[in-house]
Order: C-alpha cells, then structure tokens, then sequence
C-alpha cells in the first residue's frame, strides 16, 4: 500500500473510532494518519502534547556531557498555590550566592509530559542561575488538569487574564516575589511546546508582570480555541488571531520576545514561529553554524531607538527538542545554539542593566 492510501485508511479509521471511541481515540488515529504521510520523506517525531492520549516525549539527542548541577550549590525547594482556577506545586531555584540581594526571577513552563525536574535538567537553567545569580521557578502541570500534563494553551478560559492557568501562573509569580527579593523590574517567562505556547499567553496578558518572553518551538497567542484547532495550528501553522476586544492584540506587538524553533520540527510547524514575528520592526539577519552541531538564521528586530526587541532563530536541521539542552532532561538537542543562554542574554538586553548580578 502506497503513503497515501495508508493515510487514507488511517483517517477512515479515525472517522470510525470518533463515532464508536470519541475524540481522543479519533485524535490519536488522525495523529498516525498525519506521521504516515511524513514518514517517507523526513523523520518520524513523537507528538508531545494534547488533552487526549497521545506519544510521551523522548530525549532525541544522547550527545551531551555535561551532569546536573551539584544539588549542593544552592536550594531546589518545594511550593504550592491555590487560587479560585485551582492549585498547582513549583520548584525554586535559590542560588548558593543568594543574601538577601534583589535578584530577576526567571519562569520556566515545561513541556508535555514533563515536570519541574526533568526541564530543569534539560534547560540547565538552575546551573545558569547559579552562575549569574537568579531565581529560575518552575510551575507543575498536573496529569488532572491534562491527561499529558500539557499547559491548556488552546482552551479560551486559558487564554483569559485571571482566568484558569494564567491566573495559577501569575499568582506563583507573585507569590514567589513576594516570599523572595525579587527584582520586579526584572521577571521573565519562558518555555517549551505547550509550555511556550502559554509563556506567550502570560506575556501577552500581563506585561505589568513580565518583562520579556522567551517561546521555544511553540505557538503565538490565541492560536487555538479547543483540541481541532489546536492540532490544525500545529501541523499546518497558526491562523491569524481575533482577540482585538481583550486589549490583547497591542500586546502582542509590544512585548520583548525570543523565539527558538527547528526547521525540521514536525510536531509544531515552523511557519508558528514566524508568525510570532509579524509585524515586528526592521528586522537584520544573521547567520551561523555551531561547531560539529546545526546552522541557524538569527533574525533581530530593532525599534525606532536601535534596541533589539524582537529575535527569531530558526534552527536548521533540528526537530521538536530544547537547543543547547542536556540529556540529562527528556526533549532535548545538544547540537545548539544554547537556547537557555541566549534567552538569558536577551533578558539581559531588555533590563537595560545586568540580567543577573
């Protein structure tokens, strides 16, 4: 049977299991009529997300030698918030060097599958903060409120501010500032897949908390409004907006962003990262290769005074994975650029004054 004739069969079995098996069954067929058609011409990825039950993240890169941070430099601690939209646990990362001083916090949002844990080791964010003296919290998704442990990134209650997880992750936030000296000033969020997805949500709705945003191989601000539209946005790219009535929509063009996606990414298309692109100002290119690892085109955008706003790299050759990660964590490429550096590096430019101390 041809690639084609597979994939139709895989999605007349799809329409059969949504009538007998409802839409998660039919989700995770029409997942495998999709991975039948890109098996003959480019590698097979593991989708990483979703509400139904779908193929667990896997570490693609075992290329990378450097351990975890020594558990003994500084605290890795437990916490919890409870709000009206629900209660979600974090880890915090408080650096050895860590006094009393005024230090940025850095919000980290895992992956599908993932867990504070495990992105903390594939970022090697907290080896980061170590060096340069920052905070780095790391909320929890829970398997009750995603079967994947996805953040909802594609459900409308979601992408609401003081609604649903947006309001978890901002009081986490908050609370953290409040029982740290954090630099207010100086608090950013990133992540990965539907955890970058939600990192822009966050940035989006509350610029009065974050101060820049970093998206690794996720998806632009309402880009999705249930489970169909999210899978569409993913395999073909994110269709334009509509939120001009929340206020939102100035946001998006006005919050500092960098935006880390593989060319040969699969899961969640290219054309989304680009999309979190438009409209920006005067944008220059730069091009590299790291050495024995992938090319990449570094796109800057610069505002009326000069300063960058705005990045984009497009990782050439990589897949759905972490650039720069470790394999010590799940999803990672080793083969770079360092996404966990430049994101810090961008942060750093946007503060006008040191990232961290």
């Amino acid at each position: 049977m041809k690639p084609n004739e597979k994939m139709y069969e895989k999605l007349r079995e799809a329409t059969k299991r949504l009538m007998s098996g409802g839409p998660a069954a039919a989700t995770a067929a029409i997942q495998q009529a999709l991975q039948t058609a890109d098996s003959s011409r480019r590698p097979m990825q593991y989708p990483d997300w979703t509400a139904a039950n779908l193929c667990p993240m896997r570490d693609i890169t075992p290329s990378f030698d450097t351990p975890p941070i020594d558990s003994t430099a500084g605290k890795f601690i437990s916490g919890s918030y409870t709000n009206a939209a629900g209660s979600r646990s974090y880890k915090l990362y408080i650096p050895s060097s860590y006094t009393g001083q005024p230090l940025p916090l850095i919000v980290m949002l895992h992956g599908c599958t993932q867990n504070p844990d495990d992105f903390a080791a594939g970022t090697r964010m907290n080896a980061i903060a170590e060096e340069k003296q920052c905070f780095v919290a790391y909320p929890a998704q829970t398997q009750a409120a995603n079967s994947a442990r996805c953040w909802n990134w594609f459900k409308a209650i979601d992408q609401q501010r003081d609604q649903g997880e947006p309001s978890i992750i901002a009081g986490i936030t908050r609370q953290i500032i409040s029982t740290q000296n954090v630099d207010a000033n100086r608090v950013y969020i990133a992540g990965l897949s539907a955890g970058g997805a939600m990192a822009l949500i966050m940035g989006t709705l509350y610029p009065d908390l974050y101060a820049a945003v970093g998206v690794h191989s996720g998806l632009p601000y309402a880009s999705a409004h249930d489970l169909p539209s999210a899978l569409a946005a993913m395999k073909s790219g994110a269709a334009p907006h509509n939120r001009s009535s929340t206020g939102a929509s100035a946001q998006l063009n006005s919050i500092p962003i960098i935006v880390f996606h593989g060319d040969k990414d699969t899961t969640v298309h290219p054309r989304n990262g680009e999309a979190m692109m438009a409209r920006k100002p005067k944008p220059s290119v730069r091009r590299g290769k790291m050495p024995n690892g992938h090319a990449y085109t570094q796109t800057m955008h610069q505002n009326t005074e000069g300063e960058v706003v705005a990045e984009h790299w497009l990782i050439h050759g990589a897949a759905h994975a972490w650039s720069g990660g470790s394999t010590y964590g799940s999803y990672t490429d080793a083969k770079g650029p360092d996404a966990s550096q430049e994101m810090m590096r961008f942060f750093y430019t946007q503060a006008n004054k040191p990232m961290c101390n």
